[in-house]
């Protein structure tokens, strides 16, 4: 068993001054990563209103799905024009670990 987390740094719109705002572009995004059946999360940042740090994990038989499910994460993100993807940390866990 594999797993694989990706930690995604946002930059956010201009005119997400409140949290309320924050949200509107966050929970389209979140739902978009779920789609590769992949967990995902806003973790971090929350408080602040320009920037937001998603979280995905996947689990898989073999690290290369694993792999391969977070490079197309990282593509969803970098496509999304609304945003900046300031930063992308990936760690893959083996049973080793």
């Amino acid at each position: 068993m594999y797993t694989g987390t990706a930690l995604f740094d946002l930059l956010l719109p201009g005119d997400s001054r409140s949290l309320k705002a924050k949200r509107s572009y966050v929970r389209p995004i979140v739902a978009a990563l779920r789609r590769f059946e992949v967990s995902a999360a806003e973790v971090g940042a929350l408080d602040l209103h320009g920037r937001a740090e998603i979280g995905v994990a996947v689990v898989a038989a073999e690290a290369s799905h694993v792999r391969d499910v977070l490079d197309s994460c990282e593509r969803l993100m970098a496509a999304r024009p609304e945003i900046d993807l300031l930063s992308v940390r990936r760690h893959l866990h083996t049973p080793e670990d």
